[in-house]
């Protein structure tokens, strides 16, 4: 069993993050879950395609170009759509996230995994092991490149969706239009990221954002907390974008 490895990450929007790094055993048992899955899916594109003999010029075609996306756009395409997250991590409780806590984009995505063709299989993995052993955040050469960690998901985190539309019922009254794209980003960052924070933190952020906001906002429905009124208030402004 791993021990928990925390740093506090200070963000922009003044959220103060205390993040779990993944160490060296859970990011190899995500490692190999992820190669299984890649294995699998090659050997089911070469029987479809013929890609163990006997296929024509285009099946042969079709092959390649499914094992490049396999084998190379496989992490990208995961941990932009799944948050983070491949089929491996999710499975272990892993994500990928910036070195300042946002979410990881395309371009740190896409160096952090492309640098797998100096740290990975080429070179046995030595440079991956060296780099989680001895940095200080646990990162293999391809995190520092892209500016990435990779941490532990709380297991009392629960991810809360925010619909892209809110119920009639629920916008009806609620004026938003003063409500800035900027603020509703602010809004939905601190949503995403709620359950790595503190108690008090969360709290005094959540009163403070609600504070903030709730005097723009006109007609909002009474009897909600802080974090409920945040809730509905990126549900109803996300609907009428």
């Amino acid at each position: 069993m791993e021990l928990e490895d925390l740093i506090t990450i200070h963000t922009p929007e003044g959220i103060e993050l205390k993040l779990a790094l993944a160490g060296l055993g859970s990011r190899f048992i995500a490692g190999t879950a992820d190669l299984i899955l890649q294995v699998l899916l090659t050997l089911i594109l070469a029987l479809f395609t013929g890609g163990f003999g006997g296929s024509n010029g285009f099946q042969e075609a079709i092959f390649y170009i499914g094992v490049f996306v396999i084998w190379l756009l496989y992490p990208i395409f995961f941990e932009l759509l799944a948050k983070g997250r491949t089929p491996g991590k999710r499975w272990t409780h892993l994500r990928v996230v910036r070195d300042d806590g946002a979410p990881v984009d395309l371009p740190a995505s896409a160096i952090r995994n492309l640098m797998r063709l100096l740290d990975g299989p080429l070179l046995l993995y030595l440079p991956t092991l060296v780099g989680i052993a001895a940095t200080t955040h646990n990162q293999r050469p391809g995190d520092l490149a892209a500016g990435t960690l990779v941490i532990r998901e709380r297991a009392s985190r629960t991810d809360v969706p925010i619909p892209a539309e809110a119920p009639a019922a629920e916008a009806e009254g609620w004026d938003v239009s003063a409500i800035t794209a900027e603020e509703l980003a602010v809004v939905r960052r601190f949503l995403e990221r709620r359950h790595d924070l503190d108690k008090a933190a969360r709290d005094q952020l959540a009163l403070r954002l609600s504070q903030g906001l709730g005097a723009k906002v006109a007609g909002a429905r009474a009897g909600l907390d802080a974090e409920e009124f945040l809730e509905e208030l990126a549900r109803i402004k996300a609907g009428r974008s």
